[in-house]
C-alpha cells in the first residue's frame, strides 16, 4: 500500500471533520503487515475512517481478520460495506462477524449515525448493485432470473431511500456504497462492462436526497471524481486512487472543494 491523499471537502457550520476512505483493500495475510502500517498511519489523520467494499480477495473469513486486525488499535470508529470479493465464497455472513469482532460496522441496506468532534455524521451504507446506464440498462421484463436481477437493485435503491430519510436531520450525510452509481467515475472502464459495475438506478435517492459525499469503489479503471447533479461522488478504489487512503476534510472555516497530497 503506497500513500495517503488529503482532500478538503467543505461544510459551513460544522467543525472541521477528517474522514478517510478506501475501497478494494483487497487483503490477504500476504499483506498483513502492509496493511497494518497503512491503517496505522490513517488512523492517525483521520476522525472517521470508511471501506468501501471488496476488503477480501475471495470471500474468506481469514482474509476479512486481516482488515480486522488492522482496524482493531485505531480508535477511530469505522463503518464498511462489503463488495462482490466478499461475496464470492457465499460467506457474507461470516465475513461481516469477522470484521464486526475487529469493531468494524459493517451496514447491510442500513445506516449508522456517528459523533464525531460534535457533529452527528450520519452514513448511509449498502452493496448497490449491477444494472447499467442509459443506452445499456437491464430492463424489468423478460427471464425471472434476470428480473431477480432487477429487482436486487431495487432493494438497493431502497435501502439508501430509507437510509437517507433516517438520518436527514444530521449536519453531515454520507452514502457509502461498493458498485457506482454514476457513470462520471467510470470514465476509463471498457464500455463493454459498464452494465456490472453498477447502476444509475442508485443514483435516483441521493439526487432526492441531496448528501453531503457519496462513496463507493469497485471500478478499477475508473475516474477518481464524479457527480450526481452538484452531489460529489469519488471512486476511491485503491487502483483509481493510486494510494491507500483518501481523506476528505468538511471545514467550516474555509469554502470550496479541494483536493492533494498530505
Amino acid at each position: 500500500m503506497r500513500g495517503t491523499l488529503i482532500a478538503r471537502l467543505v461544510k459551513r457550520e460544522h467543525p472541521r471533520i477528517r474522514i478517510a476512505a478506501a475501497g478494494d483493500v483487497h487483503g490477504d495475510d500476504s499483506r498483513r503487515n502492509q496493511m497494518a502500517e497503512a491503517f496505522a498511519a490513517v488512523g492517525e489523520r483521520a476522525d472517521l475512517l470508511l471501506l468501501a467494499g471488496d476488503l477480501t480477495t475471495s470471500g474468506e473469513p481469514e482474509q476479512a481478520a486481516v482488515v480486522a486486525d488492522a482496524c482493531r488499535p485505531l480508535g477511530i470508529p469505522v463503518v464498511a460495506v462489503l463488495g462482490n470479493h466478499d461475496w464470492h465464497a457465499d460467506r457474507g455472513d461470516d465475513i461481516t462477524k469477522v470484521l464486526e469482532s475487529g469493531g468494524i460496522t459493517v451496514l447491510h441496506r442500513g445506516w449508522t449515525i456517528r459523533d464525531v468532534r460534535g457533529t452527528e455524521v450520519g452514513i448511509v451504507g449498502t452493496k448497490g448493485f449491477v444494472g447499467g446506464f442509459p443506452d445499456s440498462a437491464l430492463p424489468d421484463f423478460g427471464e425471472p432470473l434476470l428480473r431477480r436481477v432487477y429487482a436486487e437493485t431495487t432493494a438497493e435503491v431502497s435501502a439508501i431511500e430509507d437510509g437517507l430519510q433516517a438520518i436527514a436531520h444530521c449536519p453531515v450525510r454520507i452514502v457509502l456504497l461498493h458498485y457506482a452509481p454514476t457513470m462520471t467515475t467510470l470514465e476509463g472502464e471498457p464500455r463493454g462492462i459498464l452494465a456490472f459495475l453498477g447502476s444509475d438506478r442508485l443514483a435516483r435517492p441521493i439526487a432526492e436526497h441531496a448528501p453531503d459525499l457519496v462513496i463507493h469503489g469497485h471500478g478499477h479503471a475508473g475516474t477518481f471524481e464524479g457527480y450526481i447533479g452538484s452531489i460529489p461522488v469519488f471512486n476511491v478504489s485503491l487502483p483509481v486512487m493510486g494510494h491507500d487512503f483518501w481523506v476528505f476534510e468538511l471545514d467550516s472555516a474555509k469554502g470550496g472543494l479541494r483536493h492533494g497530497p498530505v
